[in-house]
């Protein structure tokens, strides 16, 4: 297995935040697909808005597999700690509500890219505003980090398209 360099080898990632006493965070899994599929496609039009231009996603269309596939991306990557994908769900999961990225930069000036959204029905909710809330708390009191940069509310997307790139981060062969 490879991961990359960018947290210290013996951090554990968080598995579970609560958000309020009625929601929490996880780390996404490829299980999740039937949850995701129709939080992502319900909001497709202003998750593009969001992150089209960044990342290319969510595709128009989207099947069940690619979104499976692409959360088993997610989850490969949180086990390596490459990146972090958290879903955002209701106290049973019974719905997939959102998602937080916790990602190693790509771009100069900070440590981490974190933005995070949740579904068109909740946007301007209490639960918007208490993830809006909790999300650098959060990250400020469990991740070992320094200068997390959130984009979409420190910079827009199209500031961060725009600043330079930094070199490929190193990869280290790991037993696993």
């Amino acid at each position: 297995m490879t991961t990359t360099t960018w947290l210290p080898a013996d951090w554990q990632h968080p598995t579970y935040v609560p958000v309020g006493p009625d929601h929490h965070l996880r780390p996404i899994r490829a299980t999740d697909v039937d949850l995701d599929m129709p939080a992502v496609m319900g909001s497709r039009e202003r998750l593009w808005s969001i992150y089209g231009a960044a990342w290319g996603w969510p595709p128009a269309h989207m099947t069940h597999g690619m979104d499976r596939a692409d959360l088993a991306r997610h989850e490969e990557e949180i086990e390596a700690h490459e990146s972090f994908n958290y879903a955002l769900f209701d106290i049973d999961e019974t719905a997939l509500l959102g998602c937080v990225y916790i990602d190693p930069p790509d771009k100069v000036g900070a440590d981490a890219d974190i933005s995070w959204w949740v579904i068109d029905d909740l946007v301007g909710s209490d639960l918007e505003r208490d993830l809006d809330d909790l999300v650098p708390r959060w990250v400020a009191q469990a991740w070992p980090l320094t200068a997390p940069r959130y984009v979409g509310r420190d910079l827009s997307w199209d500031e961060w398209i725009a600043l330079p790139s930094l070199p490929a981060r190193p990869v280290t062969e790991v037993a696993g």
